[in-house]
């Protein structure tokens, strides 16, 4: 059974830091596509960044630069990074994964879910 476990998140200031972990089960995180997506409130989920099955690293544009997504295949783990972090960053965060070629930040083709961590980043 795939499973997904998100956590690292919490409370911190404008300008600071946090590391997600998304820890995987179930299969090995190299063969599936895997993606950190975010939904703040009265808002539709959206994805952040996506490492795709052959290591394609994809960053929305929000993000880049701040953000950098990565994995440890002993582990089974993949993390999410995130430095400089704004009020506007202020969401649930959720990993997902799926069985695709390509990767992509749409998360309609997502079919794995872990539950969320919240990130709340004070002004």
């Amino acid at each position: 059974e795939v499973q997904l476990q998100a956590s690292g998140g919490g409370l911190v200031q404008t300008g600071g830091s946090l590391r997600l972990s998304c820890a995987a089960s179930g299969f090995a995180i190299g063969s599936w596509t895997i993606g950190w997506f975010r939904q703040a409130p009265g808002k539709e989920r959206e994805g952040v960044s996506c490492l795709g099955r052959y290591g394609r690293i994809i960053y929305a544009d929000s993000v880049k630069g701040r953000f950098t997504i990565s994995s440890d295949g002993g582990k089974n783990t993949v993390y999410l990074q995130m430095n400089n972090l704004r009020p506007e960053d202020t969401a649930v965060y959720y990993c997902a994964t799926e069985n695709l070629k390509e990767g992509t930040l749409d998360p309609y083709y997502f079919g794995s879910w872990g539950q969320g961590t919240q990130v709340t980043v004070s002004s």
